[in-house]
């Protein structure tokens, strides 16, 4: 069955050859100017991680320190580690999707080729996925070089941080073909990133916030996310809590790539 004359991609399908061409696109214009693509994912967390790892820190570990009697900078880092990736994600499928929809048409270019839908949303979201490896790799080499990671498992956090950036980016895509304009846009990251980025357990144990907050925190991927890769860099893993947090990310995974699709062929197919 075709839809529009398309040939249907299969749901789940990982990559294509189609879609590493688009993916090539993409590593080609990071090439060209990848210094600032690794500066500008790279300077907050590092800023977050010293004002409030090292400088905040001082005052927890004074004042009783985080659960467990876990040093402040050790409870942050492998947040920062997640929540930084969320974030380079969540911008990747935001305004350079609607510049490749709207403003530099580039996805109407790559369709003029055999190249579909599908493709393109794979393979920017495997654009998105190298990107967040990449930054995160190297954060996981900052956050070991300040003595931050009690644990060799955090080498794990790293894959943590890049499924529950897809997690981000691939709800985040099919909002993004439903758009005219990029307010809708400033409004996701408005009330829905910064506020995760907050109240998701990044700074602060989610059992602090209010009764009534706390299930919202528990559904969201970036708490999900963080809870895994503190686990992971802590040395305390537990198998099925564990479980639950990656199972939770490739369920959002798997539902963002579905809305993705149905969105990427209603806005692209004419």
């Amino acid at each position: 069955m075709t839809v529009l004359g398309l040939r249907p991609a299969r749901f789940g399908t990982i990559a294509s050859r189609r879609s590493l061409r688009f993916l090539e696109h993409d590593l080609l214009v990071f090439r060209r100017g990848w210094f600032n693509y690794l500066l500008s994912g790279l300077s907050q967390p590092f800023l977050y991680l010293v004002a409030m790892g090292i400088g905040l820190g001082l005052y927890v570990n004074r004042n009783g320190g985080t659960p467990g009697g876990v040093p402040y900078i050790d409870y942050i880092a492998p947040a920062l580690l997640v929540t930084q990736a969320m974030m380079a994600a969540a911008f990747e499928s935001a305004w350079p999707i609607m510049a490749k929809i709207n403003w530099d048409k580039i996805y109407d270019a790559a369709l003029s080729t055999p190249l579909e839908p599908m493709d393109l949303l794979l393979g920017d979201l495997m654009w998105i996925a190298f990107r967040t490896t990449l930054l995160s790799t190297l954060f996981l080499v900052v956050i070991v070089a300040l003595g931050a990671a009690a644990s060799p498992l955090v080498v794990f956090a790293v894959p943590i941080a890049v499924l529950t950036a897809i997690a981000f980016a691939a709800p985040i895509m099919a909002f993004t073909a439903t758009q005219q304009t990029d307010g809708g846009l400033n409004a996701v990251f408005r009330f829905g990133i910064t506020p995760l980025f907050l109240f998701s357990g990044t700074f602060f144990p989610v059992e602090k916030l209010p009764l009534f907050l706390q299930p919202v925190a528990w559904v969201t991927p970036l708490y999900h996310g963080v809870a895994a890769a503190r686990a992971l860099a802590l040395g305390q893993v537990e198998p099925v809590g564990m479980t639950v947090h990656v199972a939770a990310l490739l369920v959002v995974v798997l539902l963002g790539i579905a809305a993705g699709r149905k969105a990427f062929i209603r806005r692209l197919v004419v």
